[in-house]
Formats: C-alpha cells, sequence, structure tokens
C-alpha cells in the first residue's frame, strides 16, 4: 500500500463519523465562500467604472430630489463634459411582480455620458424620438423575451399618472447590451423617456433623483466634484458629489457594514468547526495508537508519523472545504440571476478561492497539529501495552 493509499485508508476507517464531519466542512465552506464573495462586491464594487463620470446627489440623501434647472449650471462649470439627469422611477413587472432597475433619463446625454452601453444608432435615434420609448438591458430582454417593437407594462411603485394609475406601458425602441464582459453584467435594467415621464406623472416634475457628469478629464475629476458642491453650497438645493465608484460602493453600505457582518458570521461558523474537527482527529488519533506503534515497528520515523496525521487531516479539511467551495460557486450563479438586478454580480472568483485554500491549510494545522505531535511522541512500548 503506498503512502497515500495509507493515509485515505485511516482517514475513511469509520465512514459514518468521517462522513458527517466531512458534511459540517462543507456546509462550512458553502457558507464562506458565498460570504467571501459578498465581501468582495461590497467592497470592490464599481472598479469597472473608471475614473471619467462623477455623480452628484443631494447632500442631505440620495432619495432626495434635486430640481433639472440645475443641469445648465453644472454643464456651464469647467471641465464638464455633459451632465445626465435621471430619476429612479422604482419599475416592477408586470409579467412576474419582481422589481426593475428602471430610470427615465434623456436619451442624448445618456449617450454621451454612458458610451459603454452599446446598441445600434438607430436604436438610439428611435429612444430619442419616441414618446414613450424605452431601452432594455440586455439581461432584461432575454429573461422576459422581449424584442424590439414590444410595447411592455410597468408599474411604479413611486410615481402615479395623471389619472391616479401607477400602471405605465412603454414602446421597446432598443435592447441595449455592455461594450466588455463586466459592463455587460450591468444589463440588468430599463430606461425611459424622461420627457414623457415628467409630462405624465402626478407629482415629482422638473425633478431628478441625481446626475452623472462625464468629465473632459479624469485628473479633473476631484476639482470638478468640488466646484459643483461649492456652486450650490448654502441654497435650497446643496449637493454632494463623488466619483462613480465612491457613490456604488457608499450606495451598497447603506445596507450595513458588511464587513464586520462577514467577519462575525465566519468566526462563528469557523470556531464551531474548529471544535467539531478538532474532536474527530483527536477520536481518531485515540483509536489507533496500536497502529501507530506498529508503523513505529516497523521502521516508520517519528517525523513519519507525524505526517500521517497531518496529512490525513489535510486530506480531511481539502476534500471538504473544496466541495463546499465548488457548490458555493454554483450557488452564487443562481442568486445573482435572481437578484432581480438588485445587487452587482455576486462572484466566487480566484479571490476567494486563495481566502478558501488559505482558511483549508490553516484549520488543518489547527485541528492536526496536537493529534500529530502526540503520535509522533508515541512511545512503542507503552503504546503495545494500552497505556
Amino acid at each position: 500500500m503506498t503512502r497515500t493509499g495509507l493515509v485515505l485508508a485511516n482517514l475513511f476507517h469509520r465512514k459514518t463519523r468521517t462522513l458527517l464531519t466531512m458534511g459540517c466542512i462543507v456546509f462550512a465552506f458553502v457558507l464562506f465562500g458565498l460570504l467571501q464573495a459578498v465581501h468582495v462586491v461590497f467592497t470592490g464594487s464599481g472598479d469597472f467604472v473608471g475614473t471619467t463620470r462623477i455623480i452628484t446627489q443631494s447632500r442631505v440623501s440620495f432619495t432626495n430630489s434635486l430640481p433639472m434647472r440645475m443641469v445648465p449650471e453644472i454643464d456651464a462649470i469647467p471641465g464638464v463634459e455633459t451632465a445626465m439627469y435621471q430619476q429612479w422611477f422604482g419599475g416592477v413587472s408586470k409579467v412576474d411582480n419582481t422589481e426593475i432597475f428602471t430610470f427615465a433619463v434623456d436619451p442624448e446625454r445618456m449617450h454621451k455620458v454612458y458610451p459603454e452601453y452599446v446598441m445600434p444608432e438607430e436604436h438610439w435615434r428611435a429612444f430619442a424620438t419616441t414618446r414613450t420609448g424605452a431601452i432594455v438591458g440586455r439581461m432584461v430582454a432575454d429573461k422576459y423575451g422581449w424584442k424590439v417593437g414590444d410595447r411592455i407594462p410597468l408599474a411604479s411603485n413611486i410615481f402615479p399618472q395623471k389619472n391616479g394609475s401607477k400602471d405605465w406601458e412603454f414602446d421597446v425602441v432598443g435592447i441595449f447590451d455592455g461594450v466588455d464582459e463586466s459592463w455587460q453584467s450591468q444589463t440588468n435594467g430599463i430606461y425611459i423617456n424622461h420627457g414623457y415621464f415628467d409630462e405624465a406623472v402626478q407629482f415629482g416634475k422638473g425633478l431628478a433623483g441625481m446626475f452623472a457628469i462625464r468629465v473632459e478629464d479624469p485628473a479633473m475629476a476631484e476639482a470638478v466634484a468640488m466646484t459643483i458642491d461649492k456652486r450650490f453650497e448654502n441654497t435650497a438645493d446643496e449637493t454632494r458629489s463623488m466619483a462613480e465608484k465612491d457613490f456604488m460602493v457608499n450606495f451598497l453600505k447603506q445596507l450595513g457594514d458588511i464587513g464586520m457582518m462577514v467577519r462575525w458570521i465566519l468566526f462563528a461558523v469557523f470556531f464551531t468547526l474548529l471544535l467539531v474537527v478538532a474532536n474527530t482527529m483527536a477520536q481518531s488519533v485515540r483509536e489507533r495508537i496500536p497502529q501507530y506503534a506498529v508503523l513505529k515497528t516497523l521502521g516508520f520515523s517519528d517525523d513519519a508519523v507525524l505526517g500521517f496525521v497531518l496529512a490525513e487531516t489535510l486530506a480531511l479539511c481539502a476534500i471538504g472545504g473544496l466541495l463546499g467551495l465548488g457548490i458555493s460557486a454554483l450557488l452564487s450563479q443562481g442568486i445573482s440571476a435572481n437578484s432581480g438586478g438588485f445587487l452587482p454580480p455576486i462572484i466566487v472568483g480566484a479571490e476567494v478561492w486563495i481566502a478558501g485554500i488559505v482558511a483549508i491549510v490553516l484549520l488543518s494545522l489547527a485541528v492536526g497539529l496536537l493529534p500529530a505531535l502526540r503520535a509522533r511522541r508515541l512511545r512503542i512500548v507503552d503504546a503495545l501495552a494500552g497505556r
């Protein structure tokens, strides 16, 4: 029998106990993979957006709207290329009653500010000239089977029409995609023509939730943001401007300190796991003391016996840990697909896998080192005598 075969035979000499312990490890690493992936999203979201845009919102809160009369003043600030106004619509699909990211925007300004969203020029022109026009992200279009020319029903959980109804209908004039993989993952929303929205809405006319501003030079972004905030300081509409990436991260952090929650949950999970696996390994070594004595009698050194125990522990943790990370990777895809677009894609990527492998090694050492040292110090005579 090879050394690897001996390690595996020892690992599964009590199959039920081993499988139950391995199940605990799998479950723990499923949680580890998902929580670490969420943590990466909340701390690094927006890396793809670059530095050419800044977001201006109300200084009070991003839920407070700003008057669109501010747009010409922002356009006139040195360094500003184009300012796009947008209003959160609160769209709800009438097909399955799920929420969809829906914004009312100026089509021409959006095309200039977000060149990363791509579709044929004739669709952009149709969006600008069609009163009830809407463009739909590729992910949403694929989900509902919508195509150009369809008339889609949407409800708004915020804005009623003048007749009091919150049911709206829009004509799909284009389906936009992303310029690369990162932006393709952002095609989870709908944009409607702000002109029609502002005309038909019962309240909130002449207002926008925020402004997305494209700057001429990324190096000017910070200075432009400060100039905008200074321009509206001590007015009824004070602003807070920041880089688009910072805005996205701050928006996600409104849900709470995700990093702290992840750390405490993982601490509780792995502390419990440490006790379970440590007890399993300690009991396994106690049961096989005579076997280790026989190995030493056959000429295996103390270090070789120590290596067998550590290898057995590593095999147990590695099989369970890698299986758990694999399951978490599959689950993350399902979570992202069913999040309705309200979370960035949750991906168990290389960063999470590396952290998981490090956790497997550390867990193996923590639970296997003491039993391994005990086996190493074992005296043949005492072991065979049952002492």
